[in-house]
């Protein structure tokens, strides 16, 4: 069943939601939380997200000719956080992302290098409680494009987090998973209504290729 109808389209259009955000020149790709346990469905916390990490994978590679900077998240807990964070106990699963485990590990098909920035976080967006905003401020971004996993949970934080930061966001929809498809496609409608724009890949590659090479 789709999550929004005629009904629905016209009642965000009279409230004037969905317009295009300004993309900049300098933008930052932000990889939130591919890591194995996300993307390997022998975890409680994984699903097969295969198609999302090569679109991503094939996303970072384009950014590289443009020196376009590349964020990758991670998110693990210590013996002494599995008792202490509220989140590990609405959802327990997530107690599998124990730190310096396989699970925290981002998933090695995408191309990392040295040169990309790594982010370890406890909470939903990558900016909380992290050194993200820094990042962003000291590589001059003034568009924040965010890939990862999952949709309804650090993705749609990170996003309205890059948005409150002052950061137009591009979403591209092949760059971005969940375990289930009816919260995938919520939060993409939602995103798209009221935090930042849900483009296609084939968008945010030609995007990168118009952006001037940095020196």
């Amino acid at each position: 069943m789709s999550v929004h109808g005629s009904e629905t389209d016209q009642t965000y259009d009279r409230a004037g939601f969905g317009s295009p955000v300004r993309r900049g020149e300098r933008p930052v790709i932000v990889v939130v939380d591919l890591t194995t346990g996300f993307t390997d469905p022998s975890y409680p916390t994984g699903a097969d997200l295969s198609d999302v990490v090569a679109a991503t994978a094939s996303l970072v590679l384009a950014a590289r000719p443009a020196g376009v900077p590349v964020v990758y998240t991670t998110i693990g807990y210590t013996p002494a956080e599995m008792d202490t964070v509220g989140w590990l106990h609405k959802a327990p699963g997530m107690r599998a992302l124990k730190a310096d485990s396989p699970a925290v590990d981002i998933d090695p098909r995408l191309p990392r290098t040295d040169a990309d920035h790594v982010v370890m976080k406890k909470g939903a967006s990558a900016f909380f409680g992290t050194g993200l905003a820094t990042t962003l401020a000291s590589v001059g971004a003034d568009t924040v494009i965010v890939c990862g996993a999952t949709t309804s949970g650090c993705v749609r934080a990170t996003v309205v987090d890059a948005l409150q930061s002052g950061y137009p966001v591009l979403v591209p929809r092949e760059c971005v998973g969940d375990r289930a498809q009816g919260p995938h496609e919520a939060n993409l409608f939602d995103i798209q209504a009221k935090y930042g724009d849900v483009i296609s890949l084939d968008d945010a590659l030609a995007y990168l290729k118009e952006i001037p090479a940095r020196g």
